[in-house]
């Protein structure tokens, strides 16, 4: 018998009374077939026909056929689980698309909010799961509201409650077909509680597939000696997580009690209450709170062999023990960090900023989870030229964390504005300062125009605002709503008298809507009303094509003559290269000093340039001799900046270099951090060469990635796969 089986056997077994009472109802057509008792054999055999009958409509959905499948229903006291009322599937789409809070979500905070949540969960390794409750604290919106709606994705519910003064009444609840991307609608029926606010307490677990988690072996990680797991919420995830309104529409506070073997330390986005206190002799219980309110997506749990070294006023790193000295030194200048943000943005609110390095799987640069910012190891380049991707997280804090995209339709909302305030610390920092900040958004630029043409120019999809109805935004995510949402605050700014005009604005902002789920009329109304008393400003904002900037496809409608200072060592160094003759590819020509004392976002913009004019490259000697010549003279095969190495490789690939890739399959095979690795596959994929090995490695690696990872390699591998929006 396993742990699972065991806990849910002890879990239930006070309830026996009440499970000899429960029963089902089997609905078809509106008409009533049978009631019976249902025992926990007849529930599990219910179980695997109701999780058919929902294969079944996600097999029919992905074909495009129109269907009208009697639904069955079940309620039960403590283990009700699946389907009520005849629905299609096409009736719970038209129902997430007429959310006017957020298509992406079943939730209706208009009529009953979630305020807090209280989870009590283990960390089950052996299942790989997540096995407990959470309890809803919920405030009715809307009178005579009759049910409460979460969102799931593959959790098994096994009771729902009211709890009154510590006690449980079991309350009616019902599963609907799951949708596909979206899961299943959960309803619970809060009809007969009077009360506006009230408490809801649901067992669940997670299911060992779960999108939100990856789970790891100890070989899988740095120090190969014990298992670990984390979570990764953005976009829609949280609903693989526990049951919830996962919109970022709704705020809410979390505690946690969490349970895990002993020899590991559990982190979660929230503040650390307690020392970790023993339960048993291998396992203990770990305490967490978060009094500032948070979206779902910004729920994040971590639990593995982990130190932690102090690197800030108010910040520790975590990370391995194998990796924590290069972490701590890498992120030493936190504090910097953390000032330059409070100068530009206000008061930070979060009471701790910790920084956790993961294992390399990790699909992201960054997460800005509150108070635990989640970081790739790729950032540990050795000399510290790869911190700025903290100062976007910590930029989170306050555009994202503090003031919130009300759904991904508005992305832009927290990704633009994070964006620009990342680029304003840097400027801050760095010593070339304000060109500095320039040349990252040359580079973003860059990344736009390589983004926008995968696409297409006229997708709908390279809009400032998008239309995520139907669409899973982890599907469409891209560095159009960072970029395109970062060249129009950059835009304003220049346009409305720059900096000294802008950055008051900007504060004022985040002071306006902090706290709160915003959508982009709330920021527009804002600062017209911001620039009113003066007629000058208020004119040149009338005279800004709105409807282009945040409706019209392709690249912005205006790019910012942004200070080419830093970027022409990058272009003359490429354009030497791209010029020379066979004679000329030497040490004498090229010497390593030249290519080394640019900074790495100059070398990176320097590949970036060669891989963008090789058709410049008329000489007797060929591309491929030169970038041969050019791995040697600059000594690459040494580099340890992920950004360099990255647009190394890229360059490599797009000049069919062959020797570029067993570099590039190790890349891939090291890391998951989706920025690289999606190019590097598209790119080999792409080049009929190697297609094979992009597949084979593939196939390899795809047990180590994340789901969304997974996800977003397979659109390029497999075009014809499952993606309803083929890109």
């Amino acid at each position: 018998m396993s742990k699972l089986h065991k806990r849910h056997i002890n879990h239930h077994q006070n309830d026996e009374e009440q499970q000899q009472q429960q029963s089902f109802i089997i609905v078809s057509n509106n008409h009533q077939i049978t009631k019976s008792i249902m025992n926990r054999q007849t529930f599990l055999l219910f179980t695997l026909v109701a999780a058919l009958v929902g294969a079944g409509l996600y097999y029919y959905h992905n074909h495009n056929l129109n269907i009208n499948l009697p639904v069955m229903a079940t309620e039960s006291i403590t283990l009700g689980q699946f389907f009520n009322l005849p629905t299609t599937m096409a009736n719970l789409k038209e129902e997430l698309k007429n959310n006017s809070l957020d298509p992406n979500s079943f939730a209706r905070a208009d009529e009953a909010k979630v305020e807090h949540l209280h989870l009590n969960l283990t960390i089950d390794f052996e299942n790989q799961i997540l096995d407990g409750n959470v309890v809803l604290t919920v405030r009715k919106i809307a009178t005579n509201v009759q049910y409460l709606f979460l969102d799931t994705v593959d959790l098994t519910i096994f009771g729902v409650y009211q709890l009154i003064d510590g006690v449980k009444q079991a309350i009616p609840f019902k599963f609907y077909p799951p949708v596909p991307e979206f899961g299943s609608k959960f309803e619970i029926n809060i009809s007969g509680i009077d009360s506006e606010k009230f408490q809801i307490h649901i067992d669940y677990r997670t299911n060992s597939t779960s999108r939100a988690l990856m789970w790891m072996k100890p070989e899988q990680t740095n120090d190969k000696r014990h298992p670990f797991m984390y979570s990764q919420c953005q976009a829609i995830n949280a609903r693989a997580l526990l049951p919830c309104q996962d919109t970022p529409s709704v705020k809410a506070t979390y505690s946690a009690e969490i349970q895990a073997p002993k020899e590991l330390q559990v982190l979660m986005s929230a503040m650390i209450t307690n020392d970790p206190k023993p339960i048993d002799d291998n396992r203990r219980i770990h305490y967490f709170n978060q009094k500032v309110p948070i979206a779902s997506y910004l729920i994040a749990i971590a639990a593995g062999d982990l130190v932690s070294k102090k690197i800030g006023r108010i910040s520790h790193v975590w990370a391995e023990p194998g990796t924590i000295e290069s972490a701590a030194w890498e992120f030493a200048d936190i504090d910097k960090l953390l000032d330059a943000a409070e100068h530009f943005a206000g008061e930070y609110v979060w009471g701790v900023y910790d920084v956790l390095v993961l294992p390399p799987s990790f699909p992201y640069g960054g997460m800005e989870n509150p108070c635990l910012t989640f970081a790739t190891p790729t950032l540990l380049a050795g000399d510290r030229s790869l911190v700025y991707v903290i100062a976007h997280e910590i930029s989170h804090s306050w555009t994202g964390n503090l003031v919130t995209n009300a759904n991904y339709g508005h992305f832009w909302l927290n990704e633009g504005f994070t964006t620009f305030l990342e680029r304003k610390i840097c400027g801050r920092l760095d010593k070339h300062g304000e060109q500095f900040r320039q040349l990252n958004a040359l580079e973003g630029l860059n990344s736009l125009k390589s983004v926008i043409q995968y696409y297409g120019e006229s997708s709908p999809f390279t809009k400032l605002l998008i239309d995520v109805n139907g669409i899973n935004p982890d599907d469409v995510f891209s560095s159009v709503p960072y970029e395109k949402g970062h060249t129009f605050l950059f835009y304003l700014e220049q346009k409305l008298g720059g900096p000294t005009v802008f950055e008051p604005f900007l504060k004022a902002y985040i002071d306006k809507f902090k706290y709160q789920s915003i959508v982009t009329d709330d920021f527009s109304r804002f600062l017209f009303d911001y620039f009113k008393s003066d007629s000058n400003k208020s004119e040149i904002l009338n005279s800004i094509d709105w409807n282009r900037w945040l409706h019209s496809p392709g690249m912005p409608p205006v790019i910012p003559d942004y200070d080419k200072t830093l970027l022409m060592a990058s272009v003359n160094l490429a354009t030497k290269w791209l010029k020379a003759e066979d004679n000329e590819t030497d040490s004498n020509h090229f010497p390593l000093n030249e290519f080394k004392s640019l900074d790495s976002m100059q070398q990176q913009m320097f590949f970036i340039q060669i891989q963008n004019r090789l058709n410049e490259s008329i000489t007797t000697t060929t591309m491929k001799q030169k970038l041969s010549r050019m791995s040697e003279l600059y000594e690459l095969s040494t580099v340890k900046n992920c950004e360099v190495i990255n647009a190394w490789i890229m360059c490599g690939i797009k000049a069919q270099y062959d020797d570029i890739v067993p570099t590039a399959i190790d890349f891939i095979t090291k890391y998951g951090r989706m920025k690289y690795i999606v190019p590097i596959y598209r790119s080999l994929y792409q080049w009929e060469k190697t297609r094979q090995l992009a597949l084979d490695t593939f196939a390899k690696n795809r047990s180590r990635l994340m789901r969304v990872a997974i996800d977003a390699i397979e659109k390029d591998l497999h075009p014809n796969s499952k993606k309803s929006n083929d890109l």
